[in-house]
């Protein structure tokens, strides 16, 4: 009952289509738990976040993801739905959040957060640890996260070597595992997905997850379908380039599935592994 998507293209115009051809692998069953739900995009050079700790529609339909991201325009987002572990229901812990031009979420809960919480808080210089707003673990490690881009001299490059943010992302969860391991806690199972709005990171250490790659004349015309007029604006088809990467999907639609069917389109991240994710390239996928 949580979910962990990102998408990044090259046709901003298309992007709400790509999200409704894969509405039943977003959709978000609620089981009756209040849900929440946040999405962080890129638009005109600006960071814009849509974000809300309660949808009471939710608790009975729950979250379509399609639906409440149908208006967008963006060619970089990252999005989150919230069964809420820690921290209580309200924006400050709502996904993703944001720092300058960077967007983290995550699914999953640190291991003995409550033990080594301080610590972690204790190890993010003041001037950053001074924007934590909320309570909840993620964003914590999200602040974790940033202090080594920092130490390496890129937390304000926008466009960052993929290799640094690689290395923040191992460096930040080594040092929540071996603060947990300290005090007796297990190695973190999570998913994680961090953008700068230039590139996109996915760290995958919990539960499935999975991408589906749109390239080409044939993706786009199926994503176009009959809207005449969005064709006459869309010309060079063939150049449109699109990756959507998703992961804690329901019981019902599982890349794991025997059926064949919208899941024969995804492949499946390896476990403890970390995707760079750029414009107009398939994705990289390396060991953490």
């Amino acid at each position: 009952m949580a979910r962990l998507f990102g998408l990044i293209g090259n046709r901003a115009d298309l992007a709400a289509r790509v999200l409704v051809s894969e509405a039943a692998a977003l959709r978000v069953q609620s089981k009756g738990t209040a849900l929440g739900w946040g999405i962080g995009f890129y638009q005109g050079g600006e960071v814009l976040m849509r974000r809300r700790p309660i949808d009471d529609h939710a608790t009975t339909h729950g979250v379509e993801i399609a639906k409440v991201a149908g208006d967008l325009r963006a060619d970089v987002l990252v999005g989150h739905v919230r069964n809420a572990t820690v921290g209580s229901l309200r924006t400050e812990n709502t996904h993703p959040f944001r720092y300058r031009q960077w967007l983290f979420a995550q699914t999953g809960t640190l291991p003995a957060f409550d033990a080594i919480r301080d610590r972690l808080v204790g190890s993010v210089p003041e001037f950053l640890r001074s924007s934590i707003r909320g309570e909840s673990d993620a964003e914590i490690l999200f602040y974790v996260f940033l202090s080594f881009l920092h130490d390496a001299g890129r937390l304000n490059d926008g466009i960052s070597d993929p290799s640094h943010v690689r290395d923040a992302l191992r460096s930040c969860v080594a040092v929540v595992d071996g603060m947990a391991a300290e005090v007796g806690g297990g190695a973190s199972q999570i998913n994680l997905l961090v953008s700068n709005g230039e590139n996109e990171f996915a760290m995958h250490r919990g539960a499935q997850m999975g991408y589906r790659v749109f390239a080409g004349k044939g993706d786009a015309e199926a994503l176009i379908d009959d809207d005449l007029n969005l064709r006459r604006k869309t010309p060079e088809l063939e150049q449109m380039h699109f990756v959507l990467l998703a992961s804690d999907f329901d019981d019902d639609w599982s890349l794991a599935s025997s059926t064949p069917g919208a899941q024969s389109r995804w492949k499946v991240v390896p476990d403890r592994a970390i995707v760079t994710l750029e414009r107009g390239k398939d994705p990289h996928t390396e060991s953490m």
